[in-house]
């Protein structure tokens, strides 16, 4: 599908110049569109103003520099409903987090969508939000949620030692979940 000039979906990749609570950016081809099957997709959240707490942010913001074709790549402050429809068209998602109370590691965990869709106020989180996929469009597609152990959540910029160390497993860990699986297996979570 051809878009018009000026059309949001037109500029193929968008870098870091968008303000931080909302970049995105898409590896794909001049030809390809939104939505169309193969697109993984990066969701990082947080408040880069809170320290260790914009870890996946700033985890999702690594990958989109890659600007690897297929990868789209978003860069927020919160989940909100809205990002229900691109949730919706991707292949794959892996929402990004910081985790006050996880262990030392990183964690991934497969997600499966909440059993109702309800949201409180103007936020979600990444379970709701493939609930309101599957609801409003129709589809919920493979989803994997990544925490990074965070220490400092005072005013700042800085990331922690732990929260440093973390920043580079998560980047390890969304290229194993990228790499190609044979049709017959999904990614075991605890070799990730």
């Amino acid at each position: 599908m051809r878009r018009q000039s000026g059309h949001p979906d037109s500029i193929p990749v968008v870098r870091l110049a968008l303000p931080a609570y909302c970049r995105y950016s898409r590896g794909v081809s001049e030809g390809q569109t939104k939505g169309q099957a193969g697109d993984f997709l990066v969701i990082g959240y947080g408040n880069t103003l809170r320290s260790d707490d914009g870890v996946g942010a700033r985890v999702a913001a690594a990958v989109a520099e890659l600007a690897l074709p297929g990868v789209a790549v978003l860069v927020l402050h919160q989940l909100t409903p809205e990002l229900a429809e691109p949730v919706s068209e991707a292949r794959t998602v892996v929402f990004v987090d910081a985790a006050v109370d996880a262990a030392t590691e990183v964690q991934v965990r497969q997600l499966e969508p909440a059993e109702g869709a309800q949201l409180m106020a103007h936020a979600a989180n990444p379970r709701t939000l493939l609930a309101l996929a599957k609801q409003l469009f129709g589809r919920c597609p493979p989803a994997w949620w990544l925490t990074v152990p965070v220490e400092n959540l005072e005013f700042g910029e800085e990331l922690s030692p732990l929260a440093r160390r973390g920043y580079e497993t998560a980047l390890a860990k969304i290229r194993m979940l990228m790499a190609p699986v044979p049709c017959t297996t999904n990614p075991n979570p605890r070799q990730l």
